[in-house]
């Protein structure tokens, strides 16, 4: 008896202990990626300042696709700290904004086959309307006991 009460406190502990442990781990992994996507970021706008003061002609394409590569990099880093101030919570708008840039970027970069650029068009309108829905229901969702209110 005494055996199983003991096995029960440390079961409880343990239960306690590695989600907190788990949560820390994450947080801790967040802030290194933060860190490293700001580097790349500040590395991108050098890139962006070669580009401009280049004498040579301009290439256009790789203009925006390094525009589209610092949005990415700056809707990843919102998106981490969104995590942080919404309660550890990953907003999905944030997925679906980073999506749609990345696939407008594929467009730009990889434009030569028609039929690679009308999928990536149609994956651009399926996340559009993905967000369009997300945005239309409500956010606060009924009680899940509901049901049992009414007939008890």
């Amino acid at each position: 008896m005494i055996c199983i009460e003991k096995l029960e406190k440390h079961y409880n502990y343990a239960l306690k202990f590695i989600p907190k442990f788990l949560q820390i781990i994450l947080n801790l992994s967040l802030v290194l990626l933060a860190g490293i996507l700001s580097f790349l970021l500040i590395k991108e706008l050098t890139v962006f300042i070669e580009i401009i003061f280049r004498k040579e002609s301009y290439d256009y394409e790789l203009f925006l696709a390094n525009i589209l590569i610092f949005f990415l990099y700056f809707e990843f880093i919102t998106m981490i700290v969104k995590y942080f101030t919404e309660d550890y919570h990953f907003p999905l708008r944030y997925f679906i904004y980073i999506g749609i840039t990345a696939m407008v970027r594929l467009i730009i970069v990889d434009h030569d086959q028609p039929m690679h650029t009308l999928i990536y068009s149609l994956v651009i309108l399926v996340l559009i309307i993905g967000y369009f829905i997300m945005n239309i229901t409500p956010r606060n969702r009924p009680d899940s006991k509901w049901f049992f209110k009414n007939n008890l």
